[in-house]
């Protein structure tokens, strides 16, 4: 099944792209490879999960944080791609976490986009290679930023 297909079948609703918050592009594609920016969890109401995972967020919050980012970035690939079906295969995730010293759970956080992905894409080529590491603060106090690299069909 298409990743588009797929959306519609799980009824999963994308926000809309965020805008841009600086001097940057959103995708960038050399030859059969798309590089996405980092990602931040954009609601649909324009608004950010915002917080610290282990101090404003628990586990599961911060989790859900990261799905949101992965739903964000679905978005930003849609409309700069024109079709999510362009996409076939995650390469890497790039997964910050902002989180305090004592939290150590951070790939149990970016889990959220990894299983999002799984779903749209399968388990194959849904999951690639992935970091995730915590950091004293993100832009804004986001929970999460999550950045990725897709191979594009030829």
């Amino acid at each position: 099944m298409s990743a588009e297909a797929q959306l519609r079948a799980l009824q999963i609703s994308l926000p809309p792209a965020p805008p841009k918050g600086g001097i940057y592009k959103p995708v960038v594609i050399v030859g059969n490879i798309a590089y996405l920016s980092g990602h931040g969890p954009y609601l649909d109401d324009g608004g950010m999960i915002r917080g610290r995972v282990g101090e404003d967020l628990d586990l599961a919050e911060g989790n859900a944080a990261a799905r949101q980012t992965g739903l964000a970035m679905l978005a930003t690939l849609q409309k700069e791609l024109g079709s999510l079906d362009r996409i076939k295969r995650v390469i890497k995730l790039l997964g910050m976490v902002n989180a305090m010293p004592e939290f150590t759970d951070h790939p149990k956080v970016i889990n959220g986009c990894s299983e999002l992905f799984a779903q749209v894409w399968g388990e194959e080529n849904g999951i690639g290679a992935r970091s995730a590491v915590g950091m004293g603060s993100l832009p804004g106090n986001i929970a999460v930023e999550i950045e990725g690299i897709f191979e594009l069909h030829p």
